[in-house]
């Protein structure tokens, strides 16, 4: 029985200049490792919690306790001495009353090996929460035969609004976060996103809003797009690793054909200069998410696996967690 247990905080914006060094050199290519994104996803639903624990951030994820229990886990602690062993893990984990660790990338696993992990866990498989993660310089250039639709999409954007001048690009500031918000509104009554508070189009709702309000504090870089002076697109971003960004939220209006096309691609020479790499997040197997992922030619995908905490005999240690994939981040 272990008689040690962690006390955990609950994760919130006021955190963040002391949390943030423990971000700044880690290296997993999952989205859900930006101490940006933890914050702003927090709500009723999703709640981050954390802990520093023998140099080791910790953060646990706590859903609603009434409905989704099963769903808490912990992300790989985070540390400046690198990766956490198997075995530092697994006692984390009984210290925290935890039986799941989540987003851990396939890396991880390959670095320590499976036979070692499996003698603490279990390994599972999180389909539908593999990281995309496309060259910078692809699309910011769009360039060969598989970006054309692309790039004829962009003239047509670019004759009708970009050459008569009636397109302005400008960095996100947070005194035009209401306008920015009102757009959010009008581009979610399209979706449906307040249809079911729960949703996933409904938690992200509020976690660009909290984004929004947070936008310096928490250091994002943004661009906001406005035809004929009027915000019809706008992006978030912020670097991930060394040599990767992460795009937490690109939304545009529909009705401008090309008008997605031509701001993606300007997001990816203006958010991500200097990185090689961005990471788009998951699809969560929805059906027009996986479509539009995969229209870019992803260079990777970043595989997400769960490990659920094993007793001496294989078993697992605690009864709840029932393996569902419980992240809430979609692009």
């Amino acid at each position: 029985m272990i008689q040690e247990r962690i006390d955990f905080k609950r994760l919130t914006p006021d955190d963040y200049p002391a949390c943030k060094p423990y971000f700044a050199d880690q290296d997993y290519e999952l989205c859900m490792y930006s101490l940006k994104s933890l914050i702003v996803w927090s709500n009723l639903l999703f709640k981050p919690y954390y802990a520093v624990v023998d140099e080791f951030f910790v953060v646990h994820i706590r859903f609603d306790e009434t409905k989704y229990p099963e769903r808490n886990h912990l992300i790989l602690p985070l540390s400046s001495r690198g990766d956490i062993s198997p075995e530092k893990l697994h006692d984390i984990a009984l210290k925290a009353n935890e039986s799941r660790c989540c987003f851990v990338p396939e890396a991880y696993i390959e670095k320590f090996g499976v036979e070692r992990i499996e003698s603490l866990f279990s390994i599972l498989k999180r389909s539908g929460y593999d990281d995309y993660v496309y060259r910078t310089e692809d699309l910011a250039g769009l360039k060969g035969n598989k970006y054309s639709k692309k790039r004829n999409l962009i003239n047509q954007f670019r004759k009708q609004y970009l050459n008569s001048g009636r397109v302005n690009i400008e960095p996100i500031r947070e005194s035009a976060a209401e306008e920015c918000i009102d757009f959010l509104e009008a581009w979610c009554e399209e979706r449906d996103c307040d249809l079911n508070p729960e949703e996933a189009l409904a938690c992200e709702k509020e976690a660009v809003i909290n984004a929004f309000h947070q936008f310096d504090r928490l250091e994002f870089r943004g661009l906001i797009l406005r035809i004929d002076g009027k915000v019809c697109a706008f992006a978030m971003a912020s670097p991930l690793t060394g040599n990767m960004g992460v795009l937490h939220f690109e939304k545009a209006f529909a009705a401008y054909k090309g008008l997605y096309q031509y701001f993606d691609r300007e997001c990816a020479g203006r958010l991500f200069e200097g990185m090689t790499y961005i990471n788009k997040e998951n699809d969560m197997e929805i059906p027009g998410l996986v479509k539009a992922k995969k229209s870019y030619y992803p260079y990777k995908m970043v595989n997400s696996f769960e490990l659920r905490v094993k007793e001496a005999h294989g078993s697992p240690v605690f009864s709840s967690g029932s393996g569902e994939s419980d992240a809430v981040a979609e692009e």
